[in-house]
């Protein structure tokens, strides 16, 4: 049995728009059917959601990944990149965090549409439905994959071997319960 919840999100961050730096501040609703019944998976998917928003978006520049040169210096600046696959308008950004959301979630739990508004759109507020964001962006990218990752990787992810479980793992949010050193509980 599916139960729908809602959950809201704020982060402060920056974007990359029209040659400028600007600082942002944006909110997001979230629209969630609750697709397991174990609790403590369902309490990890919502800390990962958490993670996400306050340890890998908040402080971060959203920018359009063909600005190659603005991407660089922002990189020596130890500013966090994010980069998305056109300007960074808020609905761009809120298809690619509604897709992003759900890999990380990996099907725990299911957002169905996602409400974004910021400080630099002026109380407009777009909402973005799971299906149009699928369809909208075809290919590989960052935003499909259960990872940490913020921006598209000139290394080719198929061939590099993996010596470790991933980042999920090391930040106590994967779906198994450690229980002694080296053994994982489901």
């Amino acid at each position: 049995m599916s139960t729908r919840i809602e959950k809201d999100f704020t982060f402060h961050s920056a974007v990359h728009f029209n040659e400028k730096f600007l600082i942002n501040s944006f909110e997001v609703t979230t629209s969630i059917y609750v697709e397991t019944e174990n609790i403590r998976e369902q309490n990890v998917a919502m800390e990962r959601l958490e993670y996400l928003f306050n340890e890998v978006l908040s402080n971060s520049i959203f920018i359009d990944e063909s600005l190659k040169n603005e991407i660089e210096s922002y990189r020596k600046s130890g500013i966090k990149i994010i980069t998305l696959p056109e300007e960074p308008y808020d609905q761009i950004i809120g298809m690619v965090l509604l897709l992003k959301l759900n890999s990380i979630i990996e099907g725990k739990l299911h957002i169905t549409d996602l409400n974004i508004s910021s400080y630099l759109s002026d109380g407009v507020r777009f909402t973005i439905v799971s299906e149009i964001a699928e369809n909208l962006f075809d290919g590989d990218h960052w935003f499909k994959r259960n990872s940490l990752e913020t921006e598209n990787s000139s290394v080719n992810e198929s061939k590099v071997v993996k010596l470790f479980e991933d980042c999920w793992n090391e930040l106590g949010l994967s779906w198994k319960e450690k229980l002694a050193k080296g053994k994982m509980k489901s």
